[in-house]
């Protein structure tokens, strides 16, 4: 029996996009050829693998089968066909491009700009700030790291948790909350600003209030922890941020931070990537990095009592 691998490689696109132009601009095929290709793998399998629902396309049930598989089959294909070499740091040309949470990256970024001036002088750096909604960027290989507090549900996204941090209240000196006992009424009776990348005003802080009991006000969303500390430190808002992570942010404005007075989960550092870089040298590279520089942020002897 013969079987076309590209028609594999196609599948995989296919299921990562959904999307006959976007599988076509990912393998650089014009729409009309990946359209054929669609009609052969439809031929080969027996199944319709995209159908139109609206003005969108869906994997049939057959097709959601086959994508775990397609992409691992795909994946060890490609390990298999490509050469093993040696990483040149020093003569490396690549621009890697990172998002994250805005504390993150203006934490991340001197210490990776460090290491790639020492280590690999040749290559860049883009360091871009969190969407305001969820990205197939890493997908579609527009990004090569996401770090943020989330972990992906795609399967063919890769994920490490590197470490954890704890939300803590911060505010200006002289504050009425910078003194004396925190405690939840107390908290709670003052107005304060959250930070949502999608304008969210209400989270997890205002559900364990209503477990007490309580509610607080919260007057303006913010989409960045600096852009909320701002404020905070030129007025008498309270803003709920990760304590290690934004700490140079919240030192830097001569803010107080003040444990807060009931029990949050901490929040996780994840670093995520596409399985297609697993057996990339370089990126494997930018992965250690990343990930050396981000355990030293979220480094445990960094929380205040």
């Amino acid at each position: 029996m013969q079987v076309d691998l590209n028609l594999l490689v196609a599948l995989d696109a296919l299921l990562e996009e959904n999307s006959v132009a976007a599988a076509a601009d990912r393998l650089r095929l014009s729409a009309p050829a990946m359209s054929r290709t669609l009609a052969r793998i439809r031929r080969a399998t027996g199944d319709d693998i995209l159908v139109r629902t609206g003005r969108t396309m869906s994997p049939t049930p057959r097709a959601l089968e086959l994508r775990d598989e397609a992409h691992e089959l795909v994946r060890r294909a490609a390990a298999v066909l490509t050469p093993a070499r040696e990483l040149d740091l020093a003569g490396l040309e690549r621009v890697f491009t990172v998002r994250g949470h805005d504390a993150l990256v203006d934490a991340l970024a001197p210490l990776l700009v460090g290491a790639l001036a020492e280590a690999a002088p040749r290559a860049g750096l883009r360091l871009l700030a969190e969407t305001s909604a969820d990205s197939t960027d890493l997908a579609r290989g527009h990004v090569d790291l996401e770090v943020g507090a989330t972990r992906p549900a795609r399967p063919e996204i890769a994920a490490e948790t590197i470490g954890a941090d704890r939300v803590v209240a911060a505010m200006r000196s002289g504050h009425p909350l910078a003194e004396g006992d925190l405690t939840p009424e107390r908290f709670a009776a003052a107005v304060h600003v959250s930070v949502s990348r999608r304008g969210r005003r209400h989270g997890a802080i205002d559900e364990a209030l209503t477990g007490l009991g309580l509610s607080r006000r919260v007057v303006a969303s913010l989409p960045t922890s600096a852009a909320a500390l701002d404020l905070a430190a030129g007025s008498d808002l309270v803003a709920v941020v990760a304590e290690r992570v934004c700490r140079p942010l919240w030192t830097k404005r001569g803010l107080v931070v003040r444990t807060l007075p009931f029990t949050l989960p901490p929040v996780p550092v994840v670093l995520a990537w596409h399985h297609r870089h697993d057996s990339d040298p370089a990126h494997a590279w930018l992965r250690a990095e990343v990930r050396r520089a981000l355990e030293t942020v979220v480094a445990p002897e960094q929380l205040t009592p």
